[in-house]
């Protein structure tokens, strides 16, 4: 496999192109905003500038993967060659199945068909394409350049082979694959979602302020970023999306998200890439303030 199609220029789509082109493979990649892609590749750019800077990779890696990388605004002619596509557009049940009925028909018979969803039903974007068996979940972390796990969902009528496939190229990205089935929110998900939804409650019921609650996740369960900084991160949108594909898809009333979350979303509060969610933002800053909204 040499050729890789990704669909979508945001920051999992960039990142995956960074990954793949990195690792020798030839890159297109597909967003229908020439400005999305203009800066998906100065993303990469970026990053590739601080890996030079810690030494990991050298200039001439950078130049070298930048070389094998193209980009397009139409996914018919960004697929046409594809061994394989990786789907990286928003969380979005019918954005990704219109995205996926364009690739159907536009990808060779024998190209694998992935997506990057972080929640959405394989089995349900496979079934609008004619090639059900080649079709699974590859749910990379974000910033994918760095973290090291790639969930591979298969669905339904995924293939043993396609999964084989997918599971030895994760690994040649220098990513450690973990199989999982095809469940809403499928293992990432539906453990971390309920806890940042809890952590929103909290929150919302004046349990602890902002950075209280994010204090006693971080020092108290030793993780590296609390709840509510890790939502900002994800994007609250993202979160909320999440969420209610897991309410939905379970009937569980245990995943239905905070009414404070909602309106946060509704009121355009995403998170770092709105610059405020439950912090503020500032571009080229690192210093990190509690909004004015749960300040005091």
């Amino acid at each position: 496999m040499k050729n890789i199609s990704v669909v979508g220029a945001g920051t999992m789509g960039n990142g995956i192109a960074h990954v793949f082109a990195q690792n020798g493979y030839k890159v297109n990649l597909i967003d229908i905003s020439e400005e999305a892609l203009t800066k998906a590749v100065a993303t990469i750019e970026k990053n590739m500038d601080r890996m030079i800077a810690k030494e990991k990779i050298t200039a001439a890696d950078k130049d070298a993967a930048l070389g094998r990388l193209t980009t397009y605004t139409d996914i018919s002619q960004g697929v046409a060659e594809a061994e394989l596509v990786v789907e990286a557009a928003t969380e979005n049940t019918e954005l990704k199945a219109k995205i996926f009925r364009q690739i159907d028909g536009a990808a060779p018979e024998g190209c694998i068909l992935a997506t990057n969803t972080s929640s959405i039903s394989i089995t349900q974007i496979a079934a609008g394409t004619g090639r059900p068996d080649k079709v699974i979940g590859m749910h990379f972390m974000n910033p994918v350049p760095v973290m090291k796990l790639v969930e591979v969902i298969r669905g339904y009528a995924t293939s043993d082979e396609v999964t084989q496939t997918i599971m030895e190229l994760s690994k040649k990205l220098g990513k450690v694959p973990t199989e999982v089935n095809d469940f809403p929110g499928f293992v990432a998900n539906r453990i971390l979602m309920p806890m940042i939804n809890e952590a929103i409650i909290s929150l919302h019921e004046g349990v602890a302020g902002v950075e209280e609650i994010d204090t006693v996740m971080k020092l108290g369960m030793a993780h590296p970023m609390g709840p509510l900084q890790l939502a900002d991160f994800i994007g609250l949108d993202v979160c909320l999306s999440i969420l209610r594909v897991m309410h939905d898809g379970f009937g569980n009333p245990k995943y239905a998200p905070c009414a404070l979350l909602v309106n946060m979303v509704t009121a355009g509060k995403l998170g770092a890439k709105s610059g405020e969610g439950f912090y503020t933002y500032t571009p080229g800053s690192k210093d990190l303030k509690v909004s004015p909204k749960f300040a005091g």
